[in-house]
């Protein structure tokens, strides 16, 4: 199951019919959420856009569909990440992309960084000790005919936990450095404003006094 498959063969074709619809999940739950990828974690995607994103993603698949371990960890990623984009996909698109992305931040700027880490570590390490279970506890099938599904399997499902926790992280983190950004900028308004403000009084002085003489 680990070895290199031949292009013409059965398997291969298996495995790239396995990787579409995987991959396809996954385009289509994240179309089905934000169709102009505002809500787009992935920022190498969110650049790419539809138009480079969609052919790039078929030739990973055609390439991918020779090795079969990476094959079935990226599907079961795919798979896990698509079911995630449904869970709230109705909810983006009923408030609007926009909306939906301003009603987020704002529900993040309103509770503790503690809590929010801490659940987002509940989430990703449960979900991830999920996939060292079904790795660990395959061992015993690892003579079977198809020695490496159970672990390629548990390794996308941690490969999925892994992918929720750095993209959270990230946003979180650009969230955090627009926010300081937009405060010294304001800052900033604030003390040129009172800049201007005592220049112009200044200046109105000036100009009474050259009026009284």
């Amino acid at each position: 199951m680990d070895d290199f498959l031949s292009f013409p063969s059965r398997d291969y074709f298996l495995m790239l019919l396995l990787l579409l619809v995987c991959r396809g999940m996954d385009v289509l739950s994240t179309w089905v959420a934000t169709p102009n990828l505002v809500l787009e974690g992935n920022p190498i995607a969110k650049t790419l856009g539809w138009r480079w994103g969609l052919p790039i993603n078929f030739g990973i698949c055609l390439l991918l569909a020779f090795w079969p371990l990476p094959a079935i960890v990226v599907s079961t990623t795919s798979v896990l990440v698509a079911a995630r984009n449904f869970q709230s996909a109705w909810l983006m698109r009923s408030l609007g992309e926009q909306a939906y992305r301003d009603w987020h931040i704002a529900r993040i700027q309103e509770t503790r960084i503690t809590l929010f880490l801490f659940c987002l570590a509940g989430n990703t390490v449960l979900t991830a000790g999920v996939g060292a279970a079904v790795i660990y506890f395959s061992n015993a099938t690892w003579g079977a005919d198809k020695p490496l599904v159970p672990l390629a399997i548990g390794l996308g499902i941690i490969g999925y936990a892994g992918a929720v926790a750095f993209y959270t992280l990230l946003a979180i983190w650009r969230l955090r450095r627009s926010t300081l950004r937009q405060a010294r900028q304001k800052r900033g308004s604030v003390s040129l404003s009172e800049t201007s403000s005592g220049g112009n009084g200044e200046l109105a002085n000036w100009e009474a006094q050259l009026g009284g003489k």
